[in-house]
């Protein structure tokens, strides 16, 4: 159940309730695409961050290990000791990324796995059962995710017939739901709005699947080429024709300033790789920009990444020792910097519910920007 608490303008708080726990909205989503974040980070280190909910990779948990050999492990949360919610995407954006080894038919795609070469065949209903086999707390809708430049004939083809595939997994997730043996037959569905850049395709697609009463709506095909104004404008357009009612969840982003643009427009999820993916290279958020620990200035440096900050990496190692470690390429270099900013961003989520909470969000925003405009490397 969602449950929307109060607005601020058009940001939301809110909270949703779920089999494997409450998400307390708005959240940014930890992204272990392969049911591990990168970065030798485990589910523990999870719980120690702050973290609410985990984002897996259904195409990717397919190819390996399987997710029939998921489910007879007891799924998702068991195979890898987290008991907190768990989306997972549908395996559509790869129809995207995946460009070179995909065919897109009427009844699904077929690829070619980029592991070993052999042919995958995915559509709608496969999607949802191999998400249903995963047991996760939320899946998302097989869709197609076209580039945001493509030609406008295309795009319209395109969400046509992700609307068309919506309509099969939302029967097919129903079915499996009802089954004796499912592992999670509360499972809820979030269909995504796609259209690239073209807010009248948009537009229609947003109403076109609100009348389908999923459990969530997603914003997806972002963050994939457009400038970050376009984005806004997007969002601007799209997500006040979207259930209010329902929580509404940003694909692939973003920067901290684009999860603050982002709640002010209304959005709820938001999931994105940059702070492990910039961890691993040394490059730090703090609140008052980002900084890069390769840089030699940093080689005597006895500070913590951030003074004030608890994660675990700030609590006990200097810029100096981590930096140390990233140079001499050893893992827990690459550990640190990520723990620091998953902690960082999951930390000012839980700032933004509270200016949210207590009507001073636009606030929030303006000064949280400021600061982390001071220092960028």
């Amino acid at each position: 159940m969602y449950e929307l608490i109060k607005k601020e303008g058009r940001a939301k708080r809110a909270r949703l309730k779920t089999v494997h726990g409450v998400i307390e909205t708005p959240v940014f989503m930890n992204v272990g695409t392969v049911a591990a974040i990168k970065g030798a980070v485990s589910t523990q280190d999870l719980e120690e961050i702050k973290t609410q909910v985990e984002l897996s990779n259904t195409y990717h948990l397919h190819v390996r290990p399987g997710d029939r050999i998921i489910r007879q492990l007891g799924g998702l949360h068991k195979f890898m000791s987290w008991d907190k919610p768990i989306l997972t995407d549908s395996g559509g954006f790869q129809v995207f990324s995946l460009a070179g080894l995909r065919k897109i038919k009427e009844e699904g795609v077929y690829f070619h796995s980029h592991i070993d070469g052999r042919k995958i065949f995915m559509g709608p209903e496969e999607s949802m059962q191999i998400q249903s086999n995963l047991a996760s707390t939320i899946a998302m809708a097989f869709d197609e995710c076209p580039p945001s430049k493509a030609e406008r004939g295309y795009v319209q083809a395109s969400v046509d017939r992700t609307a068309r595939w919506l309509a099969r997994c939302k029967e097919e997730m129903k079915r499996l739901n009802a089954l004796e043996d499912t592992l999670n037959p509360n499972q809820l569905l979030f269909g995504i709005n796609q259209g690239a850049v073209y807010p009248d395709i948009r537009i229609e697609h947003a109403k076109r699947i609100s009348e389908m009463e999923l459990d969530g709506y997603a914003v997806g095909g972002l963050a994939v080429g457009e400038t970050h104004q376009e984005m806004y404008n997007i969002l601007e357009e799209v997500v006040p024709y979207l259930p209010d009612h329902k929580p509404t969840y940003l694909m692939g982003v973003g920067t901290p300033a684009n999860i603050l643009e982002g709640v002010e427009r209304g959005i709820d999820f938001f999931d994105c790789v940059y702070p492990t993916r910039n961890g691993r290279h040394g490059h730090l958020y703090t609140n008052h920009g980002k900084i890069n620990l390769f840089n030699a200035k940093y080689e005597l440096d006895d500070r913590p990444i951030e003074e004030g900050c608890g994660c675990p990496a700030c609590r006990r190692y200097s810029r100096a020792y981590i930096r140390h470690l990233l140079k001499a390429k050893e893992m827990l270099g690459m550990r640190l910097c990520v723990l620091h900013n998953l902690y960082f961003y999951n930390t000012m989520m839980e700032e933004i519910r509270a200016a949210l909470d207590e009507n001073r969000f636009a606030q929030y925003k303006k000064e949280k920007l400021e600061r982390m405009s001071t220092h960028q490397e």
